[in-house]
């Protein structure tokens, strides 16, 4: 044979695929084998016999000797050359010589594969291990500086993965021959107790030449790491989710915890200071026993560990100076690695140490809320269950995942100290929520959207008038915030103001929508169209249990009668307050003493599905229910809010209740004079002998009252001409009003020394303790009030 190139020694060849030959000291073939028969296409009697240079292609290359190997090319009977890798080993005791021979390039795989399994074998990055049938391991790699593990010969696999289900996943491989790619893998091994590696598992069934299973290969990856960051990205993810969606302090603080439970650890818990819970700001300078804080939130794996501090929101006892405190209160996150740490870090405080450190617990990381420079609690996370303690890294993330929840903390707090002035802006707007007068007794509701969430510009009012009566009004702003709380405290200063001018509700919403026309136009651009309001106007009378009322795009109020049937009022609604244009028009019923009536805005009808028509339907069923015989204004209002809804309202929800009353005929006394001054004379006297019937010829009142009638009906003949009317009424005050058909506004005025009249309405303004001049459609009527409290003749109700 002719050597091409020199072979290493001791390569090794699958015997099922190497030629062989017998040579004797001449080189004449003595023996051949079945493979040399197949890799030449020659039989032993076409080859025995001859010399083996015959089957060079190169005849005058010399013959190898013993020890010779290399390459060469052999004639295949068709007359192709065979290149060959071939190793000539001499015989002991004998001249013969054995020639192996196999095509060069499956030599060369050979060699590259076996440089593949030794370079494998040799590196410390990926586990590598040769099992047979039993699992059993054959060779391995594998070492405890990889992950802990140890594989040796003769050794299981389940020492390194005692999973169950992935020793079932290998031998499925075994039995059908697909492979298993990358399953991740959770190990842990005695030799490293407390510890746990993520490894990439991936087998391969081993064959033999005719495809019969073998054994199986196995390759081990340490992804630990790669594993922890990618899930300590997921985390943040997470927590830049979940974290900061409610504006509520208690609700982000739990939202916390149960981002990091049991993602981090298997027990967490926030503590914030107490002023954070209120909305304010914590001390900023803080110290042993000035710390207060509070838990407000916790979460667990399981049960509550019993003996640590309750998870329930509630005072936690103070902190002594440990250093613990210190460094957090400093804005440093801390880790305690074991139990001993902590203790260390508390002073061995074993009092202390029965409220924090729970049951198993053995690693420790805190982190203080810090945010805008305040440090507004602390979030403190404990592993129990899980084995390996807390590191550098997962400070790092609980940290980060701190900062971001104190920011959405720090939000919360100062949304809650934001709403909490602007509800107690418009509870100072709004009047007191029950009211009783000779004309009705009034209770109201309010409730904010969302529960609170949110304030807006619903109002309601049950303002005193003149002569008895009493007006009820209730009102919604658009929109929601402090914008439309101050454009409610304006609407209700003005709605004061026309109502002590006596208006009827048409002309005194005229002017309010005069008056949100003007809000609009003074808004800042662009929110010109955002200013307006609804409102409904009622005056009701007990005199005569007339009942006036006009709507700017209201709701119609709804009346329960005494026997507790419910009936709407029809009311014609004029357009909502701002947009003008359009006049309001004026309602009239009758409504009897012991009647209930209910005002309300459209958010206690307007939920859910349903329209505003079903939800007017729903509200008067829901009367026809709650507001019988017996009940109170505070039970039907509380029952009414009840029945709404569970969830959050979306829009405010104000609501009013009247029950009317009515003075009784006999406390009410009119007469009518004709238009001459000698019907004076005999207005005194049935003014006089109407006091002594009701008991009030005390001389204070019944002089007063003699003056103030005297006067007023001179001045009603003298300038208005007749019928002059007079009426007197009895209740808490008397009432004294003069009508006349004039529509001259009286005018008060200090008289000279030199005059000879003028004096009338000082008069009447020095005896009365209040007087006044309203409007009818034709005519007007000037009244007075006097107590009678002081004269011990006040009637009962």
């Amino acid at each position: 044979m002719n050597a091409f190139s020199d072979h290493e020694r001791g390569e090794a060849f699958p015997f099922g695929d190497v030629a062989a030959a017998l040579v004797d000291g001449n080189g004449i073939v003595r023996g051949w084998s079945r493979t040399a028969a197949r890799l030449l296409d020659r039989s032993p009697a076409d080859v025995c016999g001859h010399s083996l240079r015959r089957l060079l292609v190169q005849q005058s290359d010399p013959t190898c000797g013993p020890g010779s190997a290399g390459q060469a090319l052999l004639r295949h009977r068709s007359g192709r050359a065979v290149d060959v890798a071939f190793d000539v080993l001499p015989l002991d005791g004998t001249s013969d010589l054995l020639v192996l021979a196999a095509p060069t390039l499956r030599v060369t795989g050979w060699g590259r594969n076996e440089a593949v399994v030794r370079a494998l074998l040799a590196q410390d990055r990926v586990g590598l291990g040769i099992h047979d049938m039993d699992l059993m391991t054959l060779h391995s790699n594998v070492t405890p500086d990889m992950f802990g593990g140890n594989l040796v010969v003769d050794s299981q696999l389940r020492e390194i993965i005692s999973d169950p289900d992935a020793a079932a996943a290998l031998r499925r491989v075994l039995v059908t021959g697909i492979p298993m790619i990358d399953r991740k893998q959770r190990v842990r091994t005695p030799r490293v107790p407390g510890k746990e590696w993520c490894l990439s598992l991936s087998a391969f069934r081993l064959e033999d030449a005719k495809g019969q299973p073998t054994g199986l290969a196995t390759l081990f990856t340490d992804i630990t790491e790669q594993q922890r960051s990618s899930y300590h990205l997921d985390l943040r993810h997470e927590a830049a989710t979940r974290v900061g969606r409610s504006l509520d302090v208690l609700r982000t603080a739990q939202d916390l915890v149960d981002v990091l439970v049991p993602a981090l650890g298997d027990l967490a818990w926030v503590s914030l200071a107490e002023a954070v819970l209120e909305g304010d700001e914590p001390p900023k300078l803080a110290g042993p026993g000035q710390w207060h804080l509070r838990r407000a939130a916790a979460a667990s794996v399981g049960p509550w560990p019993p003996g640590l501090w309750p998870p329930e929101l509630g005072d936690e006892p103070p902190m002594p100076d440990v250093p613990v405190l210190r460094r957090v209160q400093h804005g440093e996150t801390v880790v305690a690695p074991d139990r001993a740490a902590f203790m260390a870090m508390i002073d061995f405080d074993s009092q202390l140490a029965a409220f924090l450190i729970p049951e198993h617990g053995h690693s420790l990381v805190a982190a203080p809320l810090f945010a805008r420079g305040l440090v507004l609690g602390a979030v403190v996370v404990w592993r129990t269950s899980r084995p390996e303690p807390f590191d550098q890294a997962d400070a790092e993330l609980l940290t980060e995942i701190a900062t971001r929840g104190a920011l959405s903390v720090d939000n919360a707090r100062r949304y809650t100290r934001e709403h909490r002035e602007a509800v107690v802006l418009q509870q100072r707007l709004l009047p007191r929520a029950a009211t009783d007068t000779p004309a009705a007794e009034t209770t109201g509701f309010y409730r904010p959207a969302g529960n609170g969430a949110d304030i807006s510009g619903d109002w309601f009012e049950a303002i005193p008038l003149p002569s008895l009566r009493v007006a009820l009004i209730i009102g919604d702003v658009t929109g929601h915030g402090l914008p439309a709380t101050a454009t409610m405290g304006r609407l209700r200063a003005a709605i004061h103001t026309l109502a002590d001018l006596e208006m009827e509700p048409d002309e005194l919403l005229t002017h309010v929508d005069d008056l949100v026309q003007q809000l609009g136009n003074e808004a800042p651009q662009g929110q010109q169209d955002t200013v307006g309001a609804t409102c409904l106007y009622v005056v009701y009378d007990p005199v005569t249990g007339r009942c006036t009322m006009a709507s700017a795009g209201h709701p119609p109020p709804i009346v329960v009668r005494p026997d507790g049937t419910v009936r709407d009022i029809d009311v014609t609604p004029g357009p909502p307050l701002g947009v003008g244009g359009m006049p309001f028009e004026v309602a009239e019923t009758h409504v009897a003493p012991g009647s209930i009536l209910a005002l309300y805005t459209d958010g206690l009808v307007e939920h859910g599905d349903h329209d505003l028509a079903a939800g007017i339907q729903q509200l008067t069923d829901d009367l026809a229910a709650f507001g019988g015989p017996g009940q109170t204004l505070d039970d039907i209002g509380r029952s009414l809010l009840t029945g709404t809804s569970d969830a959050p309202a979306r829009d405010d929800i104000a609501l009013l209740l009247a029950r009317t009353r009515a003075i009784p005929s006999d406390n009410v006394a009119s007469w009518e004079f004709a238009a001459d001054l000698t019907q004076v004379a005999s207005a005194r006297e049935a003014t006089t002998r109407q006091l002594s019937a009701w008991g009030l010829d005390v001389e204070d009142v019944a002089f007063t009252t003699e003056l103030l009638v005297s006067e007023l009906v001179t001045n009603a003949i003298r300038y208005a001409g007749g019928p002059v009317g007079l009426r007197l009424i009895r209740e808490d005050v008397l009432v004294c009003e003069i009508s006349d058909p004039s529509n001259t506004q009286p005018r008060l005025r200090r008289a000279r020394t030199t005059d000879e009249g003028g004096r009338g309405l000082f008069l009447v303004a020095q005896l009365a303790s209040r007087w006044g001049c309203r409007y009818g459609h034709t005519g007007k009527t000037i009244w007075t009030e006097q107590p009678l409290a002081a004269a011990g003749a006040r009637p009962e109700r």
